[in-house]
């Protein structure tokens, strides 16, 4: 989320005063509120006024699948910058994000990331990794949170790649359901390697809810094909007449 954000205030001094002003307010509400909902409201509202100034329009289908007061875990494809803001904008949950654990050691900003609830990771230390897993799905089992991972590890510049199997493992570990989503016109809105966020279309779609309720941690990789397999699906062009520009 923070890359997104450094990525952002180069492109519009709009974009630089609304991400200043919603984030005094979001410390602010911070030091008042550790459960992060209210963070999570401002969070939505920033998105909704970013893609708004950007001249980004944005549909969502099949969001009517999600329960709001419920826990999941979501999957989604990871093609640009704009993706987080897009899924913050239309997905009505109470959405966490996974952060570098060194984020958390500076000061004021891990202070609020640690209040708004959002969770650290370790990357190149597997077991760290399992840890903090583990731990996360214990929060998901006290807490109506929902996180966000992109298992194909980063931003992918061209066909979606091999999916890591974080959250296959959270998600039966916590015995949450996980949600697959798909991305689609992000990349022509902020490319990768680019500044300039282009007016267009980005389309969120919501895939088929997927109990993990009985699975073992010897079905994640099966969990993990069918969540790589229906987000590959849902990033296909839905109907003839649908266009993203």
């Amino acid at each position: 989320m923070l890359a997104t954000l450094r990525a952002l205030l180069w492109i519009d001094p709009l974009i630089v005063l609304c991400t200043i002003v919603m984030g005094i307010l979001s410390l602010t509400v911070s030091l008042f509120d550790k459960t992060g909902c209210r963070q999570n409201r401002l969070a939505r509202v920033w998105a909704r006024m970013l893609l708004k100034i950007s001249g980004v329009r944005l549909e969502a289908q099949g969001v009517e699948k999600l329960d709001p007061g419920a826990s999941y875990v979501l999957v989604a494809n990871h093609m640009s910058y704009m993706d987080i803001p897009a899924i913050l904008a239309t997905i009505p949950l109470e959405v966490r994000f996974f952060a570098k654990r060194g984020l958390f050691k500076i000061p004021f900003l891990g202070t609020h990331l640690r209040r708004a609830g959002h969770l650290q990771v370790v990357r190149g230390d597997p077991r760290a990794s399992l840890k903090i897993l583990q731990e996360a799905a214990h929060r998901l089992q006290q807490e109506a949170i929902t996180p966000l991972l992109f298992p194909e590890g980063g931003r992918s510049p061209a066909a979606l790649r091999d999916f890591k199997e974080g959250a296959a493992h959270l998600a039966i570990k916590a015995g949450v359901p996980v949600v697959p989503l798909a991305l689609v016109g992000t990349r022509q809105v902020l490319p990768m390697g680019s500044i300039v966020v282009r007016p267009g279309k980005i389309i969120v779609r919501v895939g088929e809810v997927i109990e993990t309720s009985g699975m073992k941690s010897r079905d994640r990789a099966d969990l993990n094909r069918r969540l790589r397999e229906q987000v590959a699906e849902l990033m296909e062009p839905h109907g003839a007449n649908e266009q993203v520009c």
